[in-house]
């Protein structure tokens, strides 16, 4: 659905008006497309002193088609290596850094903080690398202009955030701001022959598939290299079935809560097994508690969570999901937040934020699968195109970049966490939604 008043700002008369009555400004993002797949600009590489990243950061960056210029007038990009920041002094240097350059960052541009996880055995490192989140969600706030800034917590070598790096540096995080992200050397780093088709020879389930955002991540996916098996029930069928012939798919109609699920599901994998498994089947039952019957608390629970559970649970058990492979899991930011009407959406959202942070780090240990989990704020869909008037306004307009994600945002992120380089995560994809900020 086309959003009126973001086309309003970008004329002269609307950015006059808003400007005087002191209304948000958004900027039109600039996602990925194939004319333009990069950033376009310099990217600064600032350092505060005694780094032992910084060599290693300027081959990194380099490799990544970011070679870091000196000075720029106007950069793109901004990676600052905060990862000596040990005290509160140190914290001065954060400022020195970047005070100079902020207020000339392009549009659409970034900021990527490095730092590295709080040491519990220290607390001055730890006060002051978790000064380091307070700091970059409330510079993500402040940027405006469509930029945005993140903080990446580097525990090992900083090859570890090569696949998070050149998904902050890129385009396609263009909704993605204000998170912390921890790479780390345990989450099976495998760098793809072919970074333009990072999936390629892949094999990837998208459950929830007909439409939306799960039909979204399939594009990107199958861009990327994947063949895909989509999911839907019986009565999306029709859409599937167009899905998976224009992107060379199988489809497969399934009621996910089914008995016999999972043995379908196995059944349908080419030969060899799977490689992604992406839980975007979901459904909502909204109600306030009051006036929710059991049946409509117990359908949302099913599909949302313990069809999840189930799912994962044998993929693993058997084998099916081979070593190297990943799971994405969606949750939302009503599982974070909260939201009226919502309690049973809200317990099967935040449930599966509980099932990432538990079963990533066995997953990886025992079977050699990565786990992470996307929560999408306000996207613009079918069913965000029904909400009424002001209360769709109010969900485009509360987050630092002013407007509603797209389906592509989330399937952007979700590609990434298919690659690899991270475990355990919860990434939200709402712009920094205020809801729970």
């Amino acid at each position: 659905m086309a959003d009126r008043y973001l086309n309003f700002t970008a004329t002269a008369p609307g950015r006059f008006l808003t400007r005087r009555l002191g209304l948000p400004q958004p900027v039109k993002l600039r996602r990925w497309s194939p004319e333009h797949p990069r950033l376009e600009g310099d990217l600064l590489l600032l350092t505060t002193g005694g780094s032992r990243h910084t060599d290693d950061l300027v081959e990194l960056l380099t490799g990544l088609g970011h070679p870091p210029a000196t000075t720029s007038a106007h950069p793109a990009a901004v990676v600052l290596d905060a990862t000596a920041v040990a005290c509160v002094p140190d914290l001065t240097e954060v400022h020195t850094a970047l005070h100079p350059v902020v207020r000339s960052i392009a549009d659409n541009g970034r900021v990527v903080v490095l730092g590295t996880p709080p040491d519990p055995d220290d607390h001055h490192q730890a006060a002051a690398q978790q000064a380091l989140e307070g700091f970059v969600r409330s510079l993500a706030k402040e940027l405006g202009r469509g930029r945005t800034a993140s903080l990446v917590r580097i525990p090992g070598p900083a090859a570890t955030a090569a696949s998070t790096l050149r998904f902050l540096l890129s385009p396609k995080s263009a909704y993605v701001t204000g998170q912390v992200i921890e790479t780390g050397p345990d989450a099976a780093v495998r760098d793809p022959a072919d970074w333009n088709r990072p999936l390629a020879g892949r094999t990837a389930l998208v459950t929830g598939a007909a439409r939306g955002i799960g039909e979204a991540v399939a594009d990107v996916l199958v861009r990327d290299g994947a063949h895909v098996v989509l999911l839907d029930v019986p009565a999306a069928q029709h859409d599937l079935t167009r899905v998976a012939d224009r992107l060379g798919g199988t489809a497969l109609p399934l009621d996910i809560t089914a008995d016999d699920a999972v043995d379908r599901i196995v059944a349908a994998l080419p030969t060899g097994g799977l490689d992604i498994l992406v839980h975007n089947a979901g459904i909502t039952r909204d109600r306030r508690l009051a006036n929710m019957p059991r049946d409509r608390w117990n359908a949302v629970l099913d599909v949302n969570l313990a069809a999840v559970l189930t799912t994962t649970d044998t993929l693993l058990r058997t084998g099916v999901l081979r070593p190297g492979g990943r799971i994405v899991a969606t949750s939302s930011i009503a599982g974070i937040a909260g939201n009226a009407g919502q309690t049973n959406y809200a317990a099967s959202k935040a449930g599966i934020a509980g099932l990432t942070r538990s079963l990533a780090p066995r997953a990886l240990a025992e079977h050699g699968v990565t786990m992470n989990a996307v929560a999408p704020g306000f996207i613009e869909t079918k069913m965000t195109a029904a909400v009424p008037l002001l209360i769709r306004e109010a969900g485009r307009r509360m987050n630092s970049l002013a407007q509603a994600g797209l389906p592509v945002d989330v399937a952007e992120a979700t590609s990434w966490l298919a690659t690899g380089g991270v475990n355990a995560q919860l990434i939200r994809i709402c712009g920094q939604s205020l809801l729970g900020a």
